[in-house]
Order: C-alpha cells, then sequence, then structure tokens
C-alpha cells in the first residue's frame, strides 16, 4: 500500500481499501450552506468586488452532495478508524487534580484525536455529536486571518476573519508534540501562496502542516474523509506520515491528483 492514497469514493466504503487505522483524522466536513454558499466568497460578486454587483455564482451552491451529507455516519466513520486508545496516559482528570505526573500518565501520550473544521454556529452541534459516538472531551479552536472576504453588506456591519473547528478526542489526553513551547487554541491563518487553489474550501497546507506536527509522530497515518483538494494529504506527506483521503466529486478528485498530489516529493520513512 501506498505512503499517500487519494480514493474517489465516499468513505462509508473504507473497507473495501484496508486502510489503516489512524493517529490523526483531519476533516472539513459540507457545512450544508446550501444556496447561501458563496454569501462570504468574492465569488458573489463580478470579478469578486461587490462594486461590480452580483455574479451568476449568487445564491448557488458550492456542492451539490452537500444536502446528502450524513454527520453521524461522518462521526460514526472517525470513531471507528482512530487507532485504539491506550490503558495508560494522562486524562483531564489527571491534570486538574494535579496527578499528571502520576505513574501511568508521565510518559508521552500515544492517544489519537481528530481536527474537524466547522462553522460557528456548528461548534456545539459537533461537541454533542461526538459525545454520542466517544469523543467525550473537546478543545476549541479559532483560526485569525490577517484578511477576509468581502461579504453581502460589508459596508454596514463588522466583517469576520475567523475560522472554527474543534480537537475531539475521546478519554485521554492526545499525543501532542508541543517542542516546550506552550500552543494556544488560537492559531493563524497562514496564506498559502504555494499549492495551487483547486477547492472553494481549500485550507492552507502550512496549517495543515502544524496541526499534524502537533498530534502525531513520524511515520503516524493521518486520514482525510472529505478531501476535497488532496492539501492534507500534501501536508501528511511533507510532515513524512502516512496519508490517505476520501472524495466522492470527481472533478476534485482529478484536479488533486494534477495539480495538487504532484507536489509530494519521495521520501524515506
Amino acid at each position: 500500500m501506498k505512503q499517500i492514497e487519494l480514493y474517489n469514493d465516499h468513505f462509508q466504503n473504507f473497507k473495501v481499501y484496508g486502510i489503516p487505522h489512524a493517529q490523526l483524522i483531519i476533516a472539513d466536513p459540507p457545512y450544508n450552506l446550501g444556496k447561501n454558499a458563496y454569501a462570504s466568497n468574492p465569488a458573489w460578486y463580478k470579478d469578486g468586488d461587490n462594486k461590480n454587483g452580483e455574479s451568476e455564482l449568487a445564491g448557488k451552491e458550492f456542492f451539490d452532495t452537500d444536502k446528502d451529507f450524513r454527520p453521524a455516519e461522518f462521526m460514526h466513520f472517525c470513531s471507528q478508524m482512530l487507532v485504539k486508545e491506550p490503558k495508560t496516559g494522562a486524562t483531564d482528570a489527571d491534570i486538574e487534580n494535579g496527578e499528571n505526573d502520576m505513574a501511568g500518565s508521565r510518559q508521552k501520550s500515544k492517544a489519537p484525536c481528530m481536527v474537524l473544521f466547522c462553522a460557528f454556529e456548528q461548534l456545539h452541534y459537533y461537541i454533542d455529536l461526538g459525545r454520542r459516538y466517544g469523543f467525550m472531551h473537546y478543545i476549541p479552536l479559532v483560526f485569525r486571518k490577517n484578511f477576509s472576504a468581502q461579504v453581502l453588506k460589508a459596508n454596514m456591519k463588522i466583517v469576520g476573519n475567523c475560522k472554527y473547528g474543534l480537537v475531539l478526542y475521546k478519554d485521554r489526553l492526545p499525543k501532542f508534540n508541543n517542542d516546550g513551547r506552550m500552543v494556544f487554541n488560537c492559531f493563524d491563518w497562514v496564506r498559502d501562496n504555494v499549492t495551487p487553489k483547486v477547492h472553494p474550501t481549500q485550507k492552507p497546507v502550512p496549517l495543515l502542516e502544524e496541526m499534524i506536527r502537533i498530534f502525531t509522530d513520524r511515520g503516524d497515518v493521518v486520514i482525510d474523509p472529505c478531501a476535497g483538494s488532496g492539501s492534507t494529504l500534501l501536508a501528511a506527506a511533507n510532515m513524512e506520515r502516512r496519508g490517505y483521503g476520501f472524495e466522492i466529486k470527481k472533478d476534485f478528485f482529478k484536479l488533486a491528483q494534477e495539480k495538487v498530489l504532484k507536489y509530494i516529493q519521495p521520501k524515506l520513512f
């Protein structure tokens, strides 16, 4: 099996491919924005400028598959495809009780987790849904941009420049590589001017590399169930991790293969 693989298939069909369980799942599931998909995107306007009026994309959907996305099935997949949580390692309770040096938790954690990108309005929904599938703990994430797309009525209201997400984990604190520094839950949304842009919700590869660096070690497995542009797999390869992803849309799958994953350089693990 290849170290990096993108499948043009739904993640529900994962058993066909026999992929290994993951130390980290990174996912940006569909937001189900429907006809408002472009409302916070310059594509809503002609030539990306609101002075020119609405474009033909105004009021259109990003993806015709959004309405068919089932979050519960997605969360079930994630709960099944993470590596089994070890019986040793610190829990939230250990930290709160000042017992993080107790026997069995002083060693480096090997527990898995998932990083989920979502809309602000979806945070509590995914926290509650995660608990139904064993993800009893969470850390909220904020990704701060130094720019904002031109949005509707931008001259009449405060404009948002943040993306949101969650770290979801089961009982034990996940593997954590901080290099001796304190890691805050607010990250800069680093611009990616190198990777070709092939997907409307594509994430910067440097940001994905940072998530992968923190929660995995060299040689670990990373899975992206909604791979889109394939940028997560490129980031995994750059960090010398094994990466597997699923993308149901043929057009995005093809673009990911032809324009993004071609940047993967052969490396020895």
